[in-house]
């Protein structure tokens, strides 16, 4: 075996042991191993075939690269190629949808996450990626040390994003093996190298290469190894083997912190995204089923970074479930039945409920816990809510504005939770509030005030806002007056807290669109809203984005009343209650606000903004274009070398003259031309020295021509020595199958590798080169008499004047 087979054996076999790494990064942790080292296999069978070719070295890596990509395409969105072969815009939109998944997937699933189509497409992807790259350091440029590079960024990415980096040394003794073997394989090359050039004896070089090896293992040992001895820099990959810092509860999930960062993240990828997936679908028997908001979760922590779901007690789901937190025993309230179906698209550890949940009913209870405070249900033991079909109670809290605007102080512990707000927290925030809220004495009129605020038309909705939520944030969205959900709840949430009134984010859905009381919940549906606590009433839901969800009809400003209101609960909404989407327009009937054809005076109207998919963008084109020139450059001269030989033989079978006049002296020069310009192709150079009978002599010796094509190739190399040396030449008019004959039988005795050089790449298009090269010595030298005849014209009066001085 050859030294660079060698290396391209071992550059793969670096290349599969880095990928080893990504394992623990998945549930399944070799869901994507076959088809990973499928795309290294040929990464390095793409690299050895076009390193066998005569081409420029910088050529074989883009066009290693255009094959695995190829490849790539094949074996991933094969259904959608033109003809199952050819990528085309089906093709491209398939893998724009998969790139798209699995950048939402990334977003919204911890570590190990499931092995989805969009994230084995990514992984696998840039497995083949780095192994282009380190066949095209270590083989192709032969710089092995510098093919580390790529494979330590593999080994960063799966350690930096790994659930237990302690636990990645294993697979960092995989990758640094198959790093040392491939150092070790060039530095044997180079070793023999240079024990030719210096006359060293074999067995110096091997003691060398031994020496080397010893290093090789002693830096390995000291870097895995030396962390642990030396107790200041910490265990290093030993650090936390075994451990999780998980919630104690079985999910695998991390931190609070993390938990609602991955919320956020999920509620931003989700409404950023071009596509809107369903994500479920929910039958209720609620009369007012367009306002039955799906709540996952409740952040209550506001911690001067961001909004967190705080400290959590999760238990095992009860049989009966408590009473919500601050709602009173007495007040009146409607019990209301749904039944949710989650589709594949929505895998989450939350279970989408609405709020205040009384009872559900799950396929098996005990992979879910069931968290008092926030009143949400979480996974664990790997549970997700994907595909998952479960029945929730709840009840409708019929409160009306009168009495919330009555209702009391809250309680001391509602009050110490709720209302803290981080010292960072600029002062512009509780100076807003104040302002908005100038001349309200209560409660509920300060958070009308505030939700009137945010949806008077002032304010602008647009999801390409970051999606921080902290004090900085806040202010700058006070001062832009332009974000989206996230934006509006943790503001308004963080305003009411500086007034005094207890305020939490919710994160889940919005009611979705049906008819009646089914109804379908896309992507384009997550949403973030405030929840208000009044006493006696418990956590209300507001709506401070504008042309977002429904503003529920308890929180529409109202005059405050003359009398007192009555201090019971009532069931219906008076009748001049007016309509619950707010509109800065009186002529605006409740109807049309419910489908959003109103286009109140000032307000802001969202119009979906259609992405345009990205192999339709500039980028895209030119990329392609930049393709299409590389193809048509590589083929050139494979097109040039088959008309120039359809010129020189004719169109037909033979010459022209075949069945007519002789052939002229230029027709048989010409096939003469041919005849050495494809021999040359297939390996056999033309040597100008000799005759044409002796060149067809060499010829047929060196080809091992039989005798027909021998003889064939004679009467060529005859009847061009008649046109060179004799005064009369008489061709035959067969010529033109002589030379097809001969080049024939070249092409049989060629090796399959002359062959196909022989297509794409001739040796006799050098041709073109020389041809340019001449024409530009000709163009010099024009130039150059040109140059002359002027400055002779202009010196030549000076001459005259000197001469006759």
């Amino acid at each position: 075996m050859t030294t660079r087979a060698k290396l391209t054996l071992c550059a793969a076999l670096a290349s599969a042991l880095a990928a080893l790494c990504l394992s623990p990064l998945f549930q399944d942790s070799f869901a994507f191993a076959p088809h990973g080292l499928l795309m290294i296999a040929v990464a390095a069978g793409a690299g050895a075939g076009l390193r066998a070719l005569p081409l420029p070295r910088a050529l074989v890596p883009p066009l290693q690269l255009l094959v695995v990509l190829y490849v790539l395409l094949l074996t991933t969105v094969q259904s959608a190629m033109t003809a199952g072969l050819l990528p085309g815009p089906k093709a491209m939109d398939a893998v724009s949808t998969l790139l798209s998944n699995g950048g939402t997937d990334i977003q919204e699933y911890a570590i190990p996450a499931p092995a989805s189509d969009g994230l084995r497409m990514i992984v696998v992807g840039s497995v083949a990626l780095v192994a282009v790259l380190v066949d095209t350091l270590a083989v192709t440029y032969r710089r092995a040390a510098a093919a580390g590079l790529p494979l330590l960024a593999v080994y960063s990415v799966a350690g930096g994003l790994a659930e237990s980096p302690g636990g990645m040394w294993l697979w960092f003794l995989f990758a640094a093996a198959g790093y040392l073997t491939l150092l070790y394989t060039e530095g044997q090359d180079r070793l023999t190298r240079w024990g030719r050039v210096f006359h060293g004896t074999g067995r110096s070089a091997v003691a060398m290469s031994n020496g080397g090896r010893r290093i090789g293992m002693i830096a390995l040992a000291a870097a895995v190894l030396l962390p642990v001895l030396v107790p200041a820099v910490g265990t290093g990959l030993f650090d936390q083997v075994g451990s999780h810092s998980g919630e104690g509860t079985g999910s695998g999930k991390g931190s609070d912190d993390e938990r609602s960062l991955n919320l956020v993240v999920a509620l931003t990828a989700n409404l950023r995204a071009s596509d809107d997936t369903e994500l479920l679908t929910f039958s209720t028997d609620s009369p007012d089923a367009d306002q039955l908001y799906l709540r996952i979760a409740a952040l209550s922590e506001f911690n001067g970074q961001e909004w967190l779901t705080g400290d959590q007690d999760p238990k095992p789901v009860p049989a009966t479930v408590p009473g919500p937190e601050g709602l009173s025993p007495n007040l009146p309230t409607t019990p209301v039945r749904t039944t949710i179906t989650v589709s594949d698209q929505l895998n989450t550890t939350w279970l989408p409920m609405p709020y205040p949940m009384s009872w559900v009913e799950l396929p098996n209870n005990a992979n879910w816990r069931f968290d008092p405070v926030g009143r949400t249900l979480n996974g664990v033991n790997g549970q997700k809510s994907k595909g998952l079909k479960y029945s929730v109670g709840s009840v409708t809290v019929n409160a009306t504005a009168a009495q919330l605007r009555n209702a009391g102080a809250p309680p001391a512990d509602v009050a110490e939770n709720y209302l803290a707000l981080p010292a960072n927290l600029p002062s512009v925030v509780a100076d807003t509030a104040r302002d908005v809220t100038k001349g309200k004495t209560t409660p509920y009129d300060q958070a009308v005030a505030l939700q009137q605020y945010f949806t008077s038309g002032s304010f602008t909705y647009n999801t390409k806002i970051d999606a921080r939520t902290g004090p900085d944030a806040i202010a700058k969205f006070l001062e832009d007056k332009e974000g989206f959900c996230v934006h509006f709840a943790a503001t308004m949430a963080a305003m009411s807290r500086s007034l005094g009134i207890p305020a939490r984010v919710a994160i889940g859905f919005t009611p979705g669109e049906g008819n009646g009381t089914d109804r379908v919940v896309r992507s384009s549906n997550y949403h973030a809203w405030p929840e208000l606590y009044f006493n006696g009433y418990g956590w209300m839901r507001f709506e401070p984005t504008p042309n977002r969800g429904t503003t529920p009809l308890y929180s529409v400003q109202q005059a405050a009343p003359t009398s007192t209101p009555s201090a019971a609960p009532s069931s219906a909404a008076p009748s001049a209650q007016p309509s619950a989407q707010p509109s800065s327009s009186s002529s605006c009937p409740p109807q049309q606000h419910k489908i959003g054809d109103c286009e109140d005076e000032g307000a802001v109207v969202e119009h979906k903004t259609v992405e345009t998919p990205w192999w339709q963008t500039w980028p895209a084109v030119v990329t392609v274009l930049a393709v299409l020139l590389l193809l048509a450059v590589l083929a050139f001269p494979m097109l040039w070398r088959t008309g120039l030989r359809r010129r020189r033989l004719g169109a037909g079978r033979h010459l022209p003259g075949a069945d007519g006049p002789p052939l002229t002296d230029e027709q048989v020069l010409a096939a003469w031309a041919e005849l050495v310009d494809s021999a040359w192709d297939l390996g056999i150079p033309p040597d100008e020295a000799r005759t044409p009978r002796n060149a067809v002599l060499r010829l047929a010796e060196d080809a091992r021509l039989d005798a027909d094509s021998a003889a064939a190739a004679g009467r060529v190399a005859l009847a061009t020595e008649r046109v060179m040396y004799a005064r009369d030449s008489d061709a035959p008019p067969h010529l033109g199958g002589d030379v097809r004959t001969a080049r024939e039988a070249l092409r049989v005795r060629a090796t399959r590798t002359r062959r196909l050089r022989a297509l794409l790449l001739p040796a006799s298009a050098v041709r073109l080169w020389w041809r340019a090269q001449d024409r530009a010595a000709a163009r010099r030298e024009r130039t150059a008499e040109r140059v002359a005849a002027v400055r002779a014209a202009v010196a030549k009066p000076f001459r005259r004047r000197k001469k006759d001085g």
